[in-house]
């Protein structure tokens, strides 16, 4: 079974205040896309660098996910922690990923620019960094998404499939 790492980081959902909407957004466009059998490893955690880490770490070595997504904390505010994270726990940056996405949410945001999001990979796990409203999650999700499975590929993880008419990935023809 592909097992994919969801990790919201928000201190309000994580305390209970709100109700976890990022995360099940990306379970929702995943189980949308992916033709694979996949299940969710999913985790709610405060903006914490060393907690994030950790779960981060967790997911890729102990749970063996190769994809972990992460929503929230990519912005400019002091407790905005997860880029940092997740350079912490990856031996390789992968910033296209953050560029592309930073230029599709300039579409429908000037703020844009002030987004962090990154990606990175940690020995066989792909670590993406989401922001944390719902609607911009779909925006960058899917404009990186067709890179996601050969990029996996290419790190030795599993094979993932999806629905050609709802997600169409990119593959070199051999």
């Amino acid at each position: 079974m592909i097992r994919i790492g969801i990790i919201n980081v928000s201190d309000r959902a994580s305390a209970g205040v709100y109700e976890d909407i990022p995360g099940k957004a990306v379970v929702s466009l995943l189980t949308e896309w992916l033709t694979s059998p996949w299940e969710p490893v999913y985790r709610i955690i405060p903006d914490e660098q060393d907690q994030l880490e950790a779960t981060m770490i967790e997911l890729a070595d102990s749970e063996s996910c190769c994809l972990v997504v992460t929503t929230g904390g990519t912005g400019p505010a002091l407790r905005d922690v997860t880029p940092e994270a997740t350079e912490a726990v990856c031996q390789k940056m992968l910033p296209g990923f953050g560029e592309l996405m930073r230029q599709e949410s300039l579409k429908y945001v000037p703020t844009a620019i002030l987004s962090r999001q990154t990606a990175g990979i940690r020995n066989k796990t792909l670590i993406l960094n989401l922001p944390g409203r719902p609607k911009a999650i779909g925006q960058c999700l899917s404009v990186v998404f067709p890179a996601i499975p050969y990029c996996i590929d290419l790190i030795g993880g599993p094979f993932l499939t999806t629905d050609e008419a709802k997600m169409s990935v990119f593959r070199p023809k051999n």
